[in-house]
């Protein structure tokens, strides 16, 4: 029976939120079934369950486990809903690395960035997690990227995304690339601190900012 897309997302995102995994891709395939928007499922279904997820384990009512058994909800969710998205084709394609920044093993929410960004019409290249900064900018001088994205779940970590930066002034190539960083520590005040290009609180967000950038600066990025 066909029901309020509004609903199906927030069925989406309380399935994720709740660890079900079942349930997750059977409301995915509900989408498809009922031809809504695969993008619109993933922003306002599984990413808003899994930003839910990532406060309650801020909040220490959720724990690693249970935050592993969420993202293995989404995953499934994604891999239904994926196949679906309408890319930007005809677009230029803006290249971007993106990684979790050294001594940080975290990577759901540098994944979900990806997903968006390659919808978005981005050509992205993933280095991974536990990405020391000098590798950042020798893969985006190797890529020829436009974008550097460094994302990080702990404030331990936070600083490594400021040596990418230094990195880049010390290069004298700081103007060459774009900065966007996130993550659960990050706010626009530590982004303005650092000298970074902007934050993003979330994976739709950060495609948002990005095509901002891109808007803003046309084809000098």
């Amino acid at each position: 029976m066909s029901i309020n897309k509004e609903e199906l997302y927030n069925k989406l995102a309380e399935a994720v939120l709740n660890m079900e995994e079942e349930e997750t891709v059977a409301l995915s395939k509900q989408v498809i079934a009922e031809n809504l928007d695969a993008y619109e499922a993933i922003v306002n279904g599984l990413t808003v369950g899994m930003n839910q997820a990532g406060k309650l384990f801020d909040e220490e009512e959720y724990f690693v486990p249970e935050l592993l058994i969420c993202s293995d909800a989404m995953y499934a969710g994604l891999e239904i809903l994926k196949p679906h998205i309408k890319t930007k084709d005809n677009a230029i394609k803006r290249k971007a690395v993106i990684g979790v920044i050294e001594g940080d093993t975290h990577d759901i929410g540098k994944n979900l960035v990806k997903i968006m960004l390659e919808t978005g019409g981005f050509d992205v290249i993933d280095l991974g997690r536990d990405v020391a900064p000098a590798t950042f900018v020798e893969k985006a001088k190797e890529e020829k990227a436009e974008f550097i994205v460094v994302s990080t779940l702990m404030t331990t970590t936070m600083e490594g995304m400021n040596e990418v930066i230094e990195i880049l002034n010390e290069e004298d190539i700081r103007d060459d690339y774009k900065v966007l960083i996130g993550g659960g520590p990050i706010s626009q005040g530590y982004a303005d601190k650092i000298g970074a290009d902007g934050y993003a609180e979330n994976a739709a967000e950060a495609v948002k900012l990005a095509n901002r950038l891109v808007a803003a600066y046309g084809n000098e990025i």
